[in-house]
This record gives C-alpha cells, sequence and structure tokens, in this order.
C-alpha cells in the first residue's frame, strides 16, 4: 500500500453518490480515483459531478487498476461476494456495503479469502462511528445503567409507501432487496457491538404491504418479493453486560407520519437512549423521565443530506484512509468481515423463522 495518497474505485452509482464519495472526498490524502457501474451512463453522471476520472461500465476492470488501493463495494448484495471475492484476489483493500452478502455461506466464503489475503476489509456499519454510539457503548460498559436486561429498536419511515415508486432490485429478493437485510442488519450489528454479546435465538416475522410496482422501462406490473416491514423478537446470549437480556425490533419502510430512528436500552439500574441524530438520553429507575446527555454530533462533510448515517460515514471515512495511509489492516471500532458474517447468521435464521413461523437458535 502506498504512503501517499490512497486511490479509492467506486462499484456502484446510487447510494455511493449520496455518501461514500462525498465522505471519501472529505478525507485528506485520499482521491477517488475510478467508478464502475453496469449503468454506464449514471457512473459518467456522477463522474462529471465529483471530478472522476476514470468511468468504466466492466467492475472487473476496476478492481484490477493499479491505481486503486481501496474498493467500495456500494451494490445490490447479489453482487457483494463475487466482486469483493475479485478485489481481493487483485490485493486491495475492502469496503463492502451491507448486508454482506446473500447467506452466510457467501459471508463465510469472503471472510475466509479476507483473512487469507491479509488486507483491511471491513463492512460498511458506519453507525459505530457516530459520537453518540460510542458514549453510548462506554456508558454500557462502565455500568451506568448496571446488568442489561432489554433491548428496543424501532425504524420508521414511508421512503417505500408510495405505491407509484417504481419496481426496482429493492424489490427482489433474488437481488437480495428488503427491510430486513438493508435496515435489520445494522441493527443486530449495533446490538451485538453495543453488547458485546451474540443473538442466540431469534422469532421473525416478514410481510409485503405492497405487493406490485410497475416496471420502470416497461410500465408493467411486477411481484414485489421483498419486505417492507420486519418485526423481530431476540434472546442474546450471556454475557458480562447481559443477563436473560431480549430484544425488541420493528422495522417499516411504509408508515406515514414522523420519521423514526430510535434504540433503547434497558438495564438493572436505568436506560439509554439514542435517536436517528445520534443525541444521547439516559433515565435512572424511579426517574419517570429521560435526561440529555452531552454529545458531539460529529463532522458532516460537504454534499451529505444531514443524518446519522451521514455523519458516522463522514467520521468512519477517515479512519479508512487513515490506516490505509499507515499500512494497516485494521480500523479500531469497525465492523470486521468476521462481524459481517455474523450478522449474516442471524438474518438467515430470521428468515428461516419466518418461514417456520417458529423460534430459530441464530449461533452456530
Amino acid at each position: 500500500m502506498r504512503n501517499s495518497e490512497i486511490g479509492i474505485g467506486i462499484i456502484g452509482a446510487g447510494f455511493a453518490r449520496t455518501t461514500q464519495i462525498p465522505g471519501f472526498k472529505n478525507c485528506d490524502g485520499a482521491r477517488v480515483v475510478a467508478i464502475a457501474s453496469g449503468h454506464r451512463e449514471h457512473a459518467e453522471k456522477v463522474a462529471r459531478e465529483f471530478d472522476i476520472e476514470h468511468v468504466d461500465s466492466d467492475w472487473r476492470a476496476l478492481v484490477a487498476r493499479h491505481d486503486v488501493d481501496l474498493v467500495s463495494v456500494v451494490t445490490p448484495p447479489v453482487k457483494h461476494c463475487e466482486m469483493t471475492l475479485a478485489a481481493l484476489e487483485n490485493g486491495k483493500a475492502v469496503l463492502c456495503e451491507k448486508p454482506m452478502a446473500m447467506n452466510a455461506d457467501e459471508g463465510r466464503r469472503m471472510t475466509e479469502r479476507a483473512r487469507e489475503a491479509g488486507v483491511l476489509a471491513l463492512i460498511d456499519h458506519e453507525l459505530r462511528f457516530l459520537p453518540g454510539r460510542f458514549k453510548l457503548r462506554k456508558l454500557l460498559n462502565d455500568g451506568d445503567i448496571g446488568t442489561v436486561r432489554h433491548a428496543k429498536l424501532v425504524f420508521r419511515s414511508d421512503s417505500r409507501a408510495d405505491v407509484d415508486r417504481p419496481w426496482n432490485w429493492w424489490s427482489d429478493e433474488k437481488q437480495g432487496g428488503g427491510t430486513l437485510g438493508a435496515i435489520g442488519s445494522h441493527v443486530i450489528d449495533g446490538f451485538r457491538w453495543l453488547l458485546g454479546t451474540e443473538v442466540s435465538e431469534v422469532c421473525c416475522n416478514l410481510a409485503t404491504h405492497i405487493r406490485e410496482r410497475k416496471d420502470e422501462e416497461s410500465g408493467d406490473s411486477r411481484a414485489v418479493t421483498t419486505d417492507d416491514e420486519a418485526n423481530l423478537l431476540l434472546r442474546f446470549a450471556q454475557s458480562e453486560l447481559t443477563d436473560g437480556a431480549t430484544g425488541n425490533v420493528s422495522l417499516s419502510m411504509v408508515e406515514p407520519g414522523k420519521s423514526e430512528h430510535r434504540l433503547e436500552i434497558f438495564g438493572s439500574l436505568g436506560a439509554l437512549m439514542i435517536n436517528e441524530a445520534g443525541e444521547v438520553r439516559r433515565a435512572d429507575v424511579g426517574a419517570g423521565e429521560w435526561e440529555k446527555v452531552e454529545t458531539e454530533r460529529g463532522e458532516l462533510a460537504p454534499g451529505m443530506r444531514d443524518g446519522g448515517w451521514a455523519r458516522g460515514f463522514t467520521a468512519f471515512s477517515k479512519q479508512i484512509v487513515k490506516a490505509l495511509g499507515e499500512g494497516r489492516a485494521t480500523v479500531d471500532g469497525a465492523a470486521t468481515f468476521e462481524d459481517g458474517y455474523r450478522v449474516q447468521v442471524v438474518l438467515d435464521a430470521a428468515r428461516r423463522s419466518h418461514e417456520s413461523g417458529c423460534w430459530v437458535k441464530s449461533t452456530e
């Protein structure tokens, strides 16, 4: 890895435009040198907007470039495994979007190959890098609320509630779309990281409320095969922080009203809460109300829409570039491929639970 400027190659011209590219362009010592997309016209438009020199419709050409040190895989999950393995074969560091893969078997292959390659290989769970999340984790580990008994997360959005929104890969289970993968992967990773334990069992119900959407090109109706709502009950393994702890997760992309992303953790001595903006609150047993915990919001890279994911990636991208510049294959606090694989095991168990209607063990 060169110690001068870190060259970054982006695969995907959708989410990367709003998050990865602005984040990396905000980093000293890094440059986005190439972008690839199956829709070349999309990649060319993004390249013009961000002054990216090289554009390609073939991602394989991008991962083979000598001026690319880090490959950022920002595509539908169905492509993650193939692209990641090719990047690793070419000796590149990899940042892979979540969910890591289509299933745990793919995740295991990616993890084993990254371990063999010995390069930096991370999953883009940027919420870990919100200052509020760091604060929350420290308070938990300091015993601020005692032993954790229960964790609850609510994610509410109406971003897919419009029935006229066209069919795309997000509507297709064969491409890895759906709420459980997109949002549930963040939730499971957050619980594992904050509580220092695994999800031992899961009970899951998935729902599809908008069952058809029109194809953007043909105008024909196409079946939606993914979930737009996911509800999970969790049991956590025993750990230094948890004792018989349970979890409750409600995720929806079709609920009108004010958007919400709220995580609450309840312990023997009190409770902690963090919202989407990264604001932390706590409550003692018997207090009857939340009190604000002083927390910084973190930097927001220019060109990003304000929010927890944006501020998280602003911080995360700087740590990635710093690690690569120093020749390190690790970033303290980041989600590794092993973490991504463990999350995928839980997601697979959740889907089996939905199919069977039963609790399913989610540890190997």
